[in-house]
């Protein structure tokens, strides 16, 4: 079973991650292919070494895939940016993953309607 606060201690780092990867993002690469993204969750490991980082990117899937090939090429930079930043002694691996969370809403979303739909309809 977890520690309490182990796992305080863990959420307080992603939520710090989210926001110096954030800051870097926006405002420090200059790899053309990163269109507009922003970073919406951290996930880290059991171990802390490892981190999943969602992003949702603007633009069309192609756009996307670009965004994530560049934020995936500029890994060592962030994670050394992060270290420096945060104070930390080794910043976690990183691993981009995109966002589709809005995307599933609408879709559910475009469902129940069509749904509603078809119980006026059939009434």
């Amino acid at each position: 079973m977890e520690k309490r606060a182990v796992k305080y201690h863990r959420g307080r780092l992603g939520e710090a991650l989210r926001e110096e990867i954030e800051t870097i993002v926006e405002g420090e690469l200059g790899d053309p292919r990163i269109g507009l993204v922003s970073v919406t969750e951290v996930h880290l490991g059991a171990d802390g070494r490892t981190a999943r980082v969602f992003v949702s990117a603007a633009g069309s899937d192609k756009e996307a895939e670009e965004s994530l090939e560049g934020l995936t090429a500029a890994r060592g930079y962030i994670r050394h940016e992060l270290t420096r930043r945060l104070g930390v002694r080794q910043a976690p691996e990183i691993f981009f993953v995109l966002d589709r969370t809005d995307q599933y809403g609408g879709r559910i979303d475009q469902l129940l309607h069509r749904i509603e739909k078809r119980k006026k309809s059939g009434t």
